[in-house]
């Protein structure tokens, strides 16, 4: 026993079957991770097996769509074009039945054994004849709706001839109302003008040939000075006296004109262009127009006939510097126009 002891003793502790023994539990360890990787790779094919089936089964339903699809439209370009071949089908199939009549009657005075070749040749009259109603149906309702829009465009054309007839009637009618308009703005315009020859013509012998009085074309000018003082707008009282001349040659005028010819005396003031200290040209242009147009109104004019406009210095008769010139362009201007 003792020998025994100091043998294993002095051979040292054995590591071998410790180490064994972790060699098998590691190689049971890695079977068992490979028996669970084979079972997760089986579960994971037959997944992936069934994900391919349903693919291919979705790829079908799509190609069975997509052939529906297409044989529907297919159908619907048949359905539009049988429409047009109706007609012609039912005139083949009026043809062919005449052809199988004849055949039915040749074949009744023919030999008996042609009845079952004629029993046929009826069955496809019947066919065709059952063709030739469902062709006849169609075709008349299409003939419905085109006699329905031939109604309609009827109708249509019928509205669009009685528009342009009233247009034309409206155009017609415009047209001689503009032409008698234009007549009867003539006729005014030459009566005016008459009228306002006259007028004038008695202004010249009322007023006579005064310095600071004259004609210009169809208006009578006043220089301000026969009028007004310098630089006032108050009446003096010689443009007093001159204004009482006129307010009786436009009173005599406004009885003389026929109440239906429109008219107006238009008074004008205009001053030159030197400034004036305290007021403006315009200012003083339109005070003196106002001043005139007041003061006929109180002589008798209506003031229905009268207007007042101010132009400052801004309408020279005379564009030279000079006293004379100046002299010339302070003018009040009486013009009878139309209203």
């Amino acid at each position: 026993m003792a020998l025994g002891r100091s043998r294993r003793s002095g051979r040292g502790f054995d590591y071998w079957p410790g180490f064994v023994d972790a060699l098998s539990t590691m190689l049971l360890v890695i079977i068992f991770l490979l028996s669970v990787f084979m079972l997760a790779q089986f579960f994971l094919s037959r997944e992936m097996t069934g994900k391919d089936t349903a693919l291919t089964r979705l790829n079908r339903q799509i190609e069975e769509l997509t052939s529906l699809l297409a044989l529907e439209r297919s159908n619907k370009g048949e359905v539009q074009s049988s429409l047009s071949a109706l007609q012609a089908t039912l005139d083949a199939s009026e043809r062919e039945k005449q052809r199988l009549q004849g055949l039915v009657d040749s074949g009744r005075n023919g030999m008996e054994s042609a009845g079952g070749a004629a029993a046929a040749a009826r069955q496809q009259v019947d066919a065709e004849k059952l063709i030739s109603s469902r062709a006849l149906a169609q075709v008349d309702i299409l003939n419905q709706q085109i006699s329905a829009l031939r109604r309609q465009l009827a109708a249509v054309e019928d509205a669009l001839n009685a528009s342009e007839n009233r247009d034309k009637e409206s155009q017609a009618r415009i047209a001689d109302l503009g032409s008698r308009l234009n007549v009867a703005l003539a006729q005014k315009v030459q009566e005016l003008a008459r009228y306002r020859s006259d007028f004038f013509g008695r202004l010249r012998e009322i007023l006579g040939n005064r310095p600071g009085i004259r004609v210009v074309g169809d208006r009578f000018v006043f220089e301000s000075e026969v009028l007004f003082e310098t630089g006032q707008s108050a009446l003096n009282p010689q443009g007093r006296a001159e204004l009482d001349k006129l307010a009786a040659a436009i009173t005599d005028l406004e009885r003389e004109i026929p109440p239906e010819i429109g008219w107006i005396m238009r008074v004008d003031g205009h001053t030159d262009k030197r400034p004036i200290a305290g007021r403006s040209n315009w200012d003083l242009s339109a005070s003196r127009a106002i001043a005139v147009v007041q003061y006929l109104v109180t002589r008798g004019v209506s003031p229905q006939r009268l207007v007042a406009a101010g132009f400052g210095e801004f309408q020279p008769i005379d564009t030279a510097e000079t006293e004379d010139a100046y002299r010339r362009n302070r003018r009040i201007e009486l013009k009878l126009t139309e209203r």
